[in-house]
């Protein structure tokens, strides 16, 4: 096996819950309301630090689609699938978008978020 390659991001970021390495930007996520059949799972239109399975079709809730499963490219755990072909002319803005199961990544908190505090004081003490 060759060397791998990690592609770092910058801003919020979405990484795999295994290995830690990132995903995608919470920029690209374009849909929560995706379900699976571990559950959530989120619509991104950019991923990276992936490898792509074969091509299969796959009958799912919205239809029939031909997707590519994805792979952590650093640990190879299964994050989700990719849409190649949606064969329901409504179900066509799918096609080349990436779903990442809920339950395989954790979101970023982004250092813009942090606040300072200051130990061992309350909203009691005045």
């Amino acid at each position: 096996m060759g060397r791998i390659y990690v592609v770092e991001l910058e801003g919020r970021t979405y990484r795999c819950r295994f290995c830690d390495v990132p995903l995608a930007l919470a920029d690209d996520l374009l849909c929560r309301s995706f379900q699976c059949h571990q559950g959530r799972a989120y619509l991104f239109s950019n991923v990276v630090n992936v490898m792509l399975g074969p091509e299969e079709e796959r009958v799912m809730l919205s239809g029939l689609h031909t997707v590519e499963d994805i792979f952590c490219v650093c640990c190879g755990q299964i994050l989700g699938w990719r849409y190649v072909i949606a064969h329901d002319k409504n179900q066509k803005y799918k096609e080349g978008k990436f779903v990442l199961e809920r339950w395989r990544i954790e979101e970023d908190v982004a250092e813009e978020f942090s606040l300072d505090s200051h130990p061992g004081s309350s909203d009691a003490d005045f």
